[in-house]
Parts: C-alpha cells; structure tokens; sequence
C-alpha cells in the first residue's frame, strides 16, 4: 500500500509514532462522509472520559471549530483551519499563550486534531485567483472526521453508563430505604429474631458504599442488600402468618364451642392407646365404625419420610426461604467436590451431596432429619455446606445443626447472613457449579 503524505512539527517539537498513526488514520475518510461540527462536538464532550482530553482542552477545540466555515465538515470544503494565535485565544475565553499551546498539545495527543505546519510555522492559506483555498497550513480537523463513528459510539456508551449508574443508585437509595424501615417496623411490633445482628451487617453494607461509586462498586452492594431485605421480609411475612393460623383456630375453637349448645358433649375425649387394643379391636368382629374411627384418630399424622440422609418431605416443617443455587455455591464451594461426578447442576445434587458430608461431618441422621423437618431439605443441605465451609471454626457440627433448627421452629435463625458472609470471605476467587 503506498503510503500519504507526512507532516512533521515545525521548530523544537518532536515527531511521534502517535502522530503519523493519526495522520495515517485521517487518510482513510470515506468519500462523501459528512458530519455536523457541533453534534460531533457534543458528542467528544460526552465520552470526554474515554478519548482522554480535558474540559479546558475541550473549550480549545470549541474555539476551533468556529473557525471552520461550514455547519457540516466535510473533505469537498476543506479540512483546515488557520486563525492566529490571538484570535483563538479570544475565542477560547481569553486563554493565555501558554495555556493554550498546552492545551492544543493535549488534543494533537488524543488524535483529535493534526498539526499541518509551514515551513516558517506561520498559519495560513494561499488562495487561487478565483480566492479558492488552494493550500492551507494551521490545524486540521480530519481525525474528527475519521473517527466520527468511533466518537459516536463511545458517546452512546458513555450515555448508556451514566443512566446505568442512575438507576442503580436509585435502586441501592431505595433498597436502603426499605432495609431501615422494615427493621424499624420489626423492633417496633416485637418480632424475633436477631435484628441487633442484622443491623450490624446492614450498617457494615453502609459503610462500603465509596463516595464517589462506580457501577461496578455499587452492583455487589446493591445484590447483597437486595439478598438482606428479602430476609427481612421473609422473617415478618412468617410472623404475619403465624398471626393469621393463631387468629384462625381462634375462630374455629370459638366456633365449635358455641356451634351446638344443648349438646351434652362439646368434643370427643381423647385418650391414649393401650398395648394390645389396636390389635383387639382388629380382631374383635364387633368393632364398630365408633371405635374405628377413634383408632385412626390415634395414629399421628405427618411423619418424617426415612429416605436416605433422613431428608424429610419438602412439604413438611415450617421452613424458610430457599437461596438460589448458584448463591449458595458461591457461598460454599467446598460442597461441589462431594456432589455426583465433583459437580452440582441442581438441588438433588446438592441435596445428595449433603448426604455424603453429613455423614462425614459425623451429623447424625435423627439430627438431620430434624433439620429438613424444621427448615425444609433444601435449606438443611445449604447450612450442611455453611458447615462444611466452616468445618475449622465448628466443634460439634451435630450440636450446631440441632441449635439452628430449634432457632429456625423458633423464628430466630436466618440463612440469607451466613450465606453473605461466606460469599464475602471467598471473594471472586470462589468456584462456581460448572
């Protein structure tokens, strides 16, 4: 490829590989390619950030483009321009000599403008006798040119990126909001839990929040805060509907009590089975539906299933909001080494897992039946991989699962911060479920 034309600084300044890329670049201006100066101007000041130049060095090329004489730049009307040092710095607010010689500096740097000196460093055009331009020599404006589709996208970038930070300051101010509230609301009305703990970590959330926050600052704080208030919410909303069974068999009591007055007997008497009478009674030909039934009312219902591990049902237990899996193999990614294959892809995996480490931890099955009876089979095995991730700082890991699951019957026990913690102390070296 034949190379263009090169232009090399007049008098003491140096040539750089910078410059002749930038002259290069301008050379590849696409024939009939037109833009408006100052939509294109607009559009540098708004990815500012990314091209590298700075706010006075911005109102340097403003001065510059008013010397253009067209709206539209374009190569049919010419590319250079050519005011004296005077009249640009009247331009540019009154700038001083020095001030701008460093500024314009800063824009050839960035590759903004180009330097197209004579041979004694003076700026001006020579013109035909029809007073065309034949030949100019000052700044030129061709990389404005060349990189307007690369000055147009990182400006819709840059556009993008601050309504992004915008929204999520919105969303972190909020959630904020909500997480002081609720646990206001839950002091005030007396529901049980840790909320001094809760508080603690909430305050902590707080003070990671930097003073001037990017995006990427404000994401993870605005995920753990969002995990915070869905716990918070998770223990009132189990509050709300231990208040609406209490108020109901208020009313079904009441209703039985007062449902037939002149009856002799308001309720059956229970009464224990003795050894033997079940038997009796299956045997004896004369057994009535009576006695059947009061058979049937003795054997108790529910039961925990006896399946591997002890997992109770899904359905039984009071429970607690189940995380999503990948949160919790963040959180604890010690457990995918005892999941079928060294994986995890799902909460049977998971769940099979904990079977293994459970047995290994020395949890006895009675202990994690319970756990799964009291919190529910998946959140069991997610605190059997909090303990297995905590292995060194643990005693009795039976012990603790039992205290947990008389925490969680007693709405005193939440996942969501010891999950958090973990996520925390990992960091982003933590594995993940492939």
């Amino acid at each position: 490829m034949e190379s263009g034309y090169v232009t090399t600084p007049f008098g003491r300044r140096p040539m750089s590989l910078g410059m002749l890329a930038s002259q290069q670049l301008a050379e590849t201006i696409e024939p009939g390619m037109k833009r408006s100066k100052w939509k294109l101007f607009r559009a540098i000041c708004e990815a500012r950030p990314a091209l590298g130049v700075t706010d006075r060095a911005l109102t340097v090329l403003d001065a510059l483009l008013t010397f253009y004489p067209d709206d539209e730049i374009s190569e049919e009307k010419g590319l250079i321009v050519f005011p004296s040092n005077a009249q640009l710095s009247l331009r540019a607010r009154g700038m001083t000599p020095a001030t701008l010689r460093r500024h314009l500096a800063v824009l050839v740097e960035a590759g903004l403008i180009l330097r197209k000196d004579s041979p004694n460093g003076k700026r001006y055009a020579r013109r035909d006798r029809a007073g065309a331009i034949g030949e100019a020599f000052g700044f030129s404006v061709a990389p404005l040119l060349a990189r307007a589709v690369e000055i147009e996208s990182l400006a819709a970038q840059a556009v993008a990126d601050r309504e992004l930070l915008r929204v999520t300051r919105e969303r972190l101010t909020v959630c904020r909001r909500d997480i002081s509230k609720l646990i206001e609301a839950a002091l005030e009305e007396g529901v049980s839990g840790n909320w001094e703990g809760i508080s603690a970590m909430f305050r902590a959330l707080l003070a990671r929040i930097p003073r001037v926050a990017t995006v990427e600052d404000l994401a993870p704080l605005l995920d753990e805060m969002g995990l915070l208030r869905a716990e918070i919410v998770n223990m009132l909303e189990r509050r709300i509907k231990a208040k609406k069974i209490d108020a109901n068999e208020s009313q079904i009591e009441h209703h039985k009590q007062n449902s037939n007055p002149d009856s002799l007997y308001e309720l059956e008497p229970s009464f224990e089975t003795k050894q033997g009478e079940k038997a009796a009674a299956d045997n004896d030909p004369n057994a009535g539906p009576s006695d059947e039934r009061r058979l049937k009312q003795q054997k108790p219902s529910g039961g925990m299933s006896n399946r591997a591990g002890g997992a109770a049902d899904p359905g039984a237990g009071p429970g607690l909001k189940s995380f999503p899996l990948g949160l919790v193999l963040q959180a604890c990614p010690s457990i995918l080494d005892y999941g079928p294959g060294g994986s995890i892809g799902n909460w049977r995996d998971l769940m099979s897992a904990a079977v293994v480490v459970r047995s290994m931890l020395g949890v006895s099955p009675s202990a994690y039946e319970e756990a799964c009876s009291g919190m529910g089979p998946e959140n069991a095995a997610t605190v059997i991989a909090c303990i297995l991730e905590r292995g060194g700082h643990i005693n009795s890991p039976g012990g603790y699962l039992r205290d947990l699951t008389r925490r969680t019957e007693r709405d005193e026990f939440a996942i969501g911060p010891m999950l958090m913690a973990l996520v925390r102390a990992n960091g982003p070296t933590a594995r993940h479920a492939s």
